[in-house]
């Protein structure tokens, strides 16, 4: 999964001369919370809601309205706007996406071509989707969890298990848990779950939890 598959394309932009409450009345108006930031065509920073809120007057300020208006009126952009640029190449995995926001704690990149053109922005909401697609949240109706210790052969011993039900699996992620054993989760429309339950554990996996239908049990 890539990120030009998920990112938001030709996304609006402002200039660094763009004011600031006009830049904070286009996110309001379609519901963005940050806008890359262009001059001569080159991305040279990015606004968000958070920079607008950082300049804000307190509710405590004696400024009449007007006069609160009129200092945003006349600060600009290229003011306030967040640079250096952390942004993300559209032939970026989705994951790469994920741990650059992650480690800079913010909660969208700008997306470049390879040569530096701004194509698109991906935000957290649109890793959220990616999640919810990997996982199979939309189709999968019953959830394992495994818990196991990790070894060569984990993901076939465990994927035959379904295949000997003749089931296929929506879903299948696993990872490693901090006490450096390993997870699985797996997802799909299963019937008979007392008897998977019952193979994987056969096989060596403890089934610590299983979800069907919003039907919780151990």
């Amino acid at each position: 999964m890539f990120v030009g598959n998920y990112m938001t394309k030709n996304p609006i932009t402002v200039s660094p001369a763009t004011s600031v409450d006009e830049a904070a009345g286009l996110m309001k108006m379609n519901h963005f919370r940050r806008l890359p930031v262009l001059k001569d065509g080159n991305l040279v920073g990015i606004i968000s809601d958070r920079d607008i809120s950082r300049i804000a007057p307190s509710p405590a300020t004696t400024l009449a309205k007007y006069e609160i208006n009129s200092l945003l009126a006349q600060m600009t952009v290229n003011d306030i706007m967040s640079t250096p640029i952390v942004s993300v190449c559209d032939d970026a995995t989705v994951e790469e996406a994920a741990l650059l926001m992650c480690n800079n704690k913010i909660g969208g990149l700008p997306v470049v071509s390879s040569i530096g053109v701004l194509v698109g922005i991906i935000t957290e909401t649109d890793i959220f989707r990616v999640l919810v697609k990997v996982m199979g949240l939309a189709s999968g109706k019953t959830r394992f969890t495994l818990d196991f210790k990790d070894k060569i052969g984990a993901t076939k011993e465990i994927s035959d298990v379904f295949a000997k039900h003749n089931l296929n699996i929506d879903s299948f992620v696993s990872f490693n848990t901090p006490n450096g054993d390993s997870q699985a989760i797996i997802r799909g429309s299963f019937s008979n779950v007392d008897e998977i339950k019952a193979d994987l554990e056969k096989a060596g996996y403890t089934v610590s939890h299983v979800t069907e239908l919003g039907r919780s049990h151990k």
